[in-house]
């Protein structure tokens, strides 16, 4: 069932593209065309070199942590010259785990990989985080320089949060400790590695971001969930991102679930006063050409769509047939007050719901601010050419910015064809150098 089911969303991607063949749907908002790549989901193959953990005397519901063995099938199968590790249903805890190239992971449904909540178990590496290369704990699952890459099956991967959790909201109550203070591995990180496909798995519970992607090429993440739940102790996860693409060009995100509580998808790429320095920080850089559609944003998720703060330069964005379920705010461009940024291209189209804050939101922050020496006028950040079309959507506020010109320039703005329902109208149309309001229904509410 599940294999027609694929079938037939590939075969409605490919009439879609012909549908759109004359339109702007089939075009980048800088006018490039979209390459069918994008609209077309081939079905996975199904490697037959198989390794499963309970045929390597791993065996679920031990409670232990299982590092060391899981990572030794892993090697294993690259030295076998490839394969997909399977993980049978059930829970299997483990620490910090390191794929290799042509090894994959498939988690049937029912299987869980959970990660431990002890730190100690995730060795300090030098990694990526929050816009820096740097020393830092690993993920649960890491793939570096791993082309091809995958993970499939319906199963889980649960990071095991709560614990970090709790820390993290104690210490913030005697300081402001930032999300790095306190150690909290991630659930995913894949880097430097291109062809990289993610569909069908839970991605949960993560101590810090859910899933980072930095420096990867031609990526798919299709029909996933995501989310940072702590019922019954309503625990909020604290900056548990869903789907973090730093440094990436040609990607798709598809038919995805985000609950959790911070960015849904989030664009980065570097931060710092001098980030647009490539030469002097090889591991920033820039996004491009992202498609987003059919995601759903539901309930403790801050925003739909961000870019920033960590983020340097993000072109060809599209946002779209998605649907927002109570998240904070539906497009939020963050202009960080210590790092140049450029935005250009963004188009956010057929986006309906209801959000509890903005349907946009763009404002200088300011969040431990660094700004080495440098000027307001030279790290100014821009945001151009952005498109907010087709959109039917409930929202306390319709533009929330704090007015601060002195960090962020905004031109070309177009919104068009919207019906939005707010308790503050405000346009704030001189913030814009060029704005256009074409058929913008507004109700106000109370």
């Amino acid at each position: 069932m599940k294999n027609i089911y694929r079938f037939l969303i590939f075969l409605f991607a490919i009439a879609a593209f012909h549908a759109f063949a004359d339109g702007e749907a089939q075009l980048w908002p800088d006018g490039s065309p979209i390459d069918s790549w994008f609209l077309a989901d081939e079905p996975l193959a199904q490697d037959d070199r198989e390794f499963r953990l309970v045929d390597n005397g791993i065996y679920p519901g031990e409670g232990v942590v299982r590092t060391r063995e899981i990572q030794a099938v892993i090697d294993k199968a690259a030295s076998e010259g490839g394969g997909t590790v399977v993980i049978t249903p059930g829970i299997f805890k483990t620490g910090a785990l390191f794929f290799k190239p042509g090894v994959n992971l498939r988690l049937m449904p029912g299987a869980v990989l959970q990660g431990s909540d002890d730190v100690s178990d995730y060795p300090v590496v030098e990694t990526r985080i929050e816009g820096q290369t740097c020393l830092y704990f690993p993920a649960v699952v890491n793939a570096d320089k791993c082309d091809g890459f995958t993970i499939t099956g319906g199963g889980s991967i649960d990071g095991n949060g709560l614990r970090a959790w709790k820390a993290f909201w104690l210490r913030r109550k005697w300081n402001k400790c930032t999300n790095k203070d306190e150690q909290r591995p991630r659930v995913l990180f894949v880097s430097n590695s291109k062809n990289v496909r993610i569909e069908d798995v839970n991605f949960q519970n993560s101590m810090f971001w859910t899933t980072h992607f930095h420096r990867c090429d031609f990526l798919k993440i299709l029909d996933c969930r995501f989310y940072a739940l702590s019922k019954p102790d309503h625990v909020k996860g604290p900056s548990t991102d869903g789907i973090d693409l730093d440094v990436c060009n040609d990607v798709v995100v598809r038919n995805c679930w985000i609950s959790n509580n911070d960015d849904g998808v989030c664009l980065k790429g570097g931060k710092g006063a001098f980030a647009d320095d490539f030469n002097r920080f090889p591991g920033n850089g820039e996004n491009n050409r992202i498609l987003v559609e059919g995601l759903v944003a539901s309930t403790g998720t801050h925003t739909a769509l961000t870019l920033g703060s960590e983020n340097v330069r993000t072109s060809n964005v599209i946002f779209r047939n998605s649907t927002v379920e109570g998240c904070s705010n539906l497009l939020n461009l963050k202009m960080r007050v210590d790092t140049p940024q450029h935005y250009e291209n963004i188009r956010v189209e057929n986006v309906n719901g209801k959000v509890r804050n903005a349907f946009l939101m763009c404002s200088p922050w300011a969040q431990f601010a660094d700004y080495e020496g440098r000027t307001h006028e030279e790290l100014m950040s821009y945001a151009r050419n952005v498109a907010m079309k087709n959109c039917n959507v409930e929202c306390k506020t319709f533009f929330r910015t704090n007015s601060d010109r002195r960090y962020m320039d905004l031109a070309d703005f177009t919104f068009e064809n919207l019906d939005i329902k707010t308790a503050d109208p405000s346009r704030h149309e001189r913030l814009f150098n060029g704005v256009v309001f074409k058929d913008v229904r507004i109700v106000e509410k109370e």
